[in-house]
């Protein structure tokens, strides 16, 4: 590849946000047959404050970029100089990141093909555990640059890259690197291979970034779509970026259809707390109004109450003051007393009574019993099915093959799945106690709700 134009390209930046976070410096190096035949290297004045941390790494502060021109005044420029020549960068996802950004923010569609040497280096040297920018000069007895500014870095690849080429067959490099822009989405620490296989069915995926550490569990009714999907959007979205950057591998387990993807999507973040996870990882103690019969008032719970059938819920809330709020919100908007009701104290005529936002509850110019009747029917919009069934419930569940799956439910909490109801495929599901699960809960209302003839229910003993 020796002899075509190659853009060497390096960026400083003052984060690691593309979104949010500008370029500092730029040194883009054209190489023709080895040789530097141009060099596009600047101060870039990032038109905020450099954080201290990037100042110390860089050596780049705000004094050096006050008089330096801003990327948008020098975008045009730029942008006619770069061309369509492939793009080389160590971690080429996140500078080609940053320059689509800022020439998007300049009104120009920035696109090029990116050779990323992070990548190559894997290929080449699978061997070794490392290939960050530092210990591949190392390694290669590469010195002399200057570190974490752009022209150092970007000719530190040069060197390395014309040390492969010295190392390897011109073809091995030139059969790897059309074969890495063939797929420049994908992320630098993973395997292609491991896509390979990846179907095209409903069921949940796990990415696994250094040490095996779960970084992240998602569902889908289309497993290779929506994997390759975050592939596609990190470069315009700083959570993507974060996240595809630390992937070094992806599992996925295939499930009957959506119902099963979903229910096994909410277990498996519970279980395993995945760092880029944030709604169904929270475990936080659910508050609810419990109204028995005969009760004047309603009365907070908490969560472990919420698998009796013996007493109607109303509300799923993450705190008690949620709860409050919900149920002040809903005696204002009925004229209900919030003094009865027992969300303030007092005795006989209410404040709100005075302001006429009270019926009289309070001082007997309504009565209970039809101030209680009002109450629930304003709240019934907030009451949590009960759990129908005395015990253990199998959800049947239809696959495009024709095969049924059996997603083992107990008073809103999901045991696991099996193929087949017999005694002993139960018996391997982990025996726990069931304890309301509101993720559960919700993902099988909605599906109840659907009355779908392929979810078939089989009360267990």
């Amino acid at each position: 590849m020796n002899d075509q134009p190659l853009v060497f390209l390096d960026l400083e930046t003052t984060g690691t946000r593309t979104t949010r976070d500008r370029i500092t410096e730029i040194a883009a190096l054209r190489v023709v047959d080895g040789e530097v035949t141009d060099r596009y290297v600047t101060l870039v004045n990032p038109q905020l404050s450099i954080p201290p941390h990037i100042q110390q790494l860089t050596g780049i502060n705000d004094a050096m970029v006050s008089d330096a021109q801003p990327f948008e005044a020098l975008a045009n420029e730029f942008f006619a100089w770069l061309g369509k020549d492939t793009v080389v960068a160590h971690n080429a996802r996140f500078d080609y990141g940053f320059l689509r950004n800022e020439f998007a923010r300049a009104g120009l569609d920035y696109t090029a093909r990116t050779l990323c040497t992070l990548r190559l280096s894997r290929r080449l040297a699978p061997e070794h555990a490392h290939h960050n920018l530092d210990a591949l000069l190392s390694r290669h007895g590469l010195s002399n640059y200057t570190r974490h500014r752009a022209e150092g870095d970007a000719r530190a690849l040069i060197a390395l890259w014309q040390c492969w080429h010295e190392r390897h067959q011109e073809a091995t490099i030139r059969e790897l690197a059309q074969a890495q822009m063939r797929r420049a989405s994908l992320p630098a620490h993973l395997d292609p291979a491991r896509l390979v296989d990846l179907p095209e069915r409903p069921g949940v995926y796990l990415f696994y970034g250094e040490n095996r550490a779960v970084l992240y569990v998602g569902k889908s009714v289309n497993l290779r779509s929506r994997v390759h999907s975050h592939f596609s959007n990190d470069l315009r979205n700083d959570k993507e970026m974060r996240l595809v950057q630390q992937i070094h591998d992806v599992e996925w387990r295939e499930t009957a259809g959506d119902l099963g993807a979903q229910l096994l999507e909410a277990h498996l973040i519970k279980q395993l707390m995945p760092v880029h996870n944030r709604m169904l990882r929270r475990r936080s103690r659910l508050s609810s109004w419990s109204w028995p019969e005969g009760d004047p008032s309603p009365t907070l719970v908490d969560q472990q109450c919420l698998s009796s059938s013996e007493q109607a819920i109303y509300g799923l809330f993450r705190s008690r003051h949620d709860a409050t709020n919900a149920l002040k919100k809903i005696a204002v908007e009925h004229r209900l007393c919030a003094q009865t009701l027992g969300l303030v104290r007092g005795k006989g005529r209410c404040f709100d009574h005075q302001l006429r936002r009270c019926l009289g509850a309070c001082c007997g110019e309504e009565a209970l019993a039809s101030h209680t009747e009002r109450a629930r029917e304003a709240m019934e919009r907030l009451r949590v099915h009960q759990w129908p069934w005395p015990g253990r419930v199998a959800f049947g569940e239809l696959s495009h093959d024709g095969d049924r799956t059996w997603h083992i439910v107990d008073h809103w909490c999901y045991l696991g799945s099996v193929e087949s109801l017999d005694t002993a495929e139960l018996a391997t599901l982990e025996k726990q106690a069931p304890r309301f699960d509101v993720d559960t809960y919700k993902i099988l209302n909605r599906f109840l709700a659907r009355q779908d003839d392929t979810l078939d229910i089989h009360p267990l003993k």
